[in-house]
């Protein structure tokens, strides 16, 4: 490998910080469900703990629903004022949905208002995951030096990260 193929310290920490971000968007994503019988009791308490958890799986599925619309409205912005930018606000996306569940009162507290909160907040998270796919594999791409490959494997890294997250989020749960 000659000077010229080796990568720029700022391009790896380009990739990196991509990586990073892709990574913890999609591991926030991911604790809910791992937290989905506590999140039940918290905010959908019924007399069968069945339909609290149904409750709580339907609003884990809301953020799914969120996704394609993120992609649009997040891909727009990255293709007009740039894939940082759009990674950027993604990310903020992302630590407020989760910042909201992690500081929601719970059912008790506030009553209907809660699980009407929690819904919000899966929304933002999935409409944040949806935006994030595209401008990180898109700017993970660009980053490339020129004279490496391009293969179908470069898009198949936020699967793998989805993978990870959920293995390691899962252990967490575990231990609790």
């Amino acid at each position: 490998m000659n000077q010229t193929d080796r990568p720029r310290p700022s391009q790896t920490m380009r990739v990196g910080a991509a990586i990073l971000g892709n990574a913890l968007e999609f591991y926030d994503f991911t604790v809910y469900a791992a937290f989905a019988v506590w999140l039940a009791k918290a905010f959908f308490p019924a007399d069968n703990p069945n339909t609290s958890l149904l409750l709580t799986v339907a609003t884990f599925g809301v953020g799914f629903v969120a996704r394609p619309l993120g992609g649009i409205v997040i891909g727009a912005y990255a293709d007009r004022y740039g894939r940082k930018p759009a990674m950027t606000l993604t990310i903020w996306l992302m630590a407020l949905g989760t910042g909201m569940i992690g500081l929601l009162p719970t059912y008790d507290q506030i009553g209907l208002l809660a699980p009407v909160l929690l819904v919000l907040a899966r929304l933002l998270q999935g409409f944040s995951t949806g935006g994030e796919m595209g401008p990180a594999t898109t700017y993970l791409l660009e980053s490339a030096p020129r004279t490496a490959k391009v293969s179908s494997e470069a898009g198949s890294s936020p699967a793998r990260t989805w993978a990870a997250c959920s293995l390691r989020s899962s252990a967490l749960a575990w231990h609790f």
